[in-house]
């Protein structure tokens, strides 16, 4: 081989491995088995709490919560929103806390006063974190608007959707969460 083909079939190698890597970074979707299921990431970076004082996953185990990122000029977003907001009606008082983590795509999302703007608009009631400097997207490794991460009771996510769609099954999931007991004090 000449040296100008070892290069490429070296630069090939990487550009398979980098491929590989990628791949196995992608967010599971759909239910994460237990034995694999990671404790979730804390929210992180954060620049402001709607309807919420600051939250932290450590401070909520026992209950259910659900993350959904979204933006709000995003029409997938918008048309799994009425989704998120029922469920947060219908659960919350049975054990679910909605999250909804607004991550910007544009530049002009990035503002405070369009987010409440927004919050008000769509009339939404659960907390909203602020995540412009994608620290919490990436914490969470997620790729996707709207995303949705359920997190059990023991801090674990156990059960992600990215895009619209699946709603029956993500609530049969949410179910079956507020169903499970909570974890002992010890555990």
């Amino acid at each position: 081989m000449t040296t100008r083909s070892n290069v490429l079939v070296g630069v090939a190698a990487v550009a398979a491995s980098v491929g590989i890597l990628t791949a196995a970074a992608r967010p599971s979707e759909g239910e994460i088995p237990s034995s694999v299921a990671q404790i979730a990431p804390e929210f992180q970076n954060i620049d402001h709490w709607f309807n919420s004082q600051p939250l932290k996953l450590q401070d909520l185990r026992g209950k259910v919560v659900l993350v959904d990122f979204w933006t709000y000029t995003c029409i997938n977003c918008l048309n799994h929103l009425p989704y998120v907001k029922e469920w947060n009606e219908k659960y919350k008082d049975k054990g679910l806390v909605v999250v909804g983590v607004h991550t910007p795509e544009f530049a002009y999302e990035k503002s405070t006063k369009n987010v409440q703007d927004a919050i008000n608009r769509l009339q939404i009631k659960h907390a909203v974190a602020q995540d412009n400097h994608y620290a919490t997207w990436k914490a969470f490794n997620n790729q996707y608007w709207p995303a949705v991460y359920l997190i059990d009771k023991q801090g674990k996510i156990v059960y992600s959707h990215f895009g619209g769609g699946s709603y029956g099954t993500t609530e049969k999931k949410i179910q079956a969460l507020l169903a499970e007991n909570a974890p002992s004090a010890g555990g």
